[in-house]
């Protein structure tokens, strides 16, 4: 057995899209368009996994659009996404500078969280050590949930 993908439902493919690629960094690996179905499904990977995800050797989100509208709540129990980052203070820092809102930031150098447009929970971990506490992020206060 193996990891393949997580598959999140979204309400809105190009805020999403926009989330996931041009805010987290996140890259497309593939599409599929069932018309008959009414769906869309976008497979994305982190960027340098485009080729082992298209092999199905990367992990990927799978988002699922469904062309008739549905009201989602809470994203159905839905945990959360992991991603390790290279530093975590700078992924913050540039997801922030983009308007995500950082609901738990890196006040221990090690773990975030932020939310996608479908309130979808994404957890960034520092990719090896934590790094040292630092401001602002050190005494920043928790906003919303996570």
């Amino acid at each position: 057995m193996k990891y393949l993908h997580t598959m999140v439902r979204v309400t809105d493919l190009d805020a999403s899209l926009e989330f996931y690629c041009e805010k987290l960094g996140l890259v497309e690996a593939s599409r599929i368009e069932n018309a008959s179905g009414r769906f869309t499904l976008v497979f994305l990977c982190a960027p340098g996994d485009e080729a082992a995800a298209k092999a199905h050797k990367a992990p990927m989100v799978e988002l699922t659009y469904n062309w008739d509208p549905e009201a989602y709540q809470g994203g159905r129990n839905f945990g959360h996404l992991a991603y390790a980052v290279d530093d975590i203070y700078a992924t913050c820092q540039r997801l922030k500078d983009k308007g995500v809102v950082i609901n738990r930031p890196p006040r221990d150098g090690h773990m975030a969280f932020v939310r996608s447009p479908d309130n979808i929970s994404i957890e960034l971990l520092q990719a090896g050590p934590a790094l040292a506490p630092a401001e602002p992020w050190a005494s920043m206060p928790n906003v919303g949930v996570w």
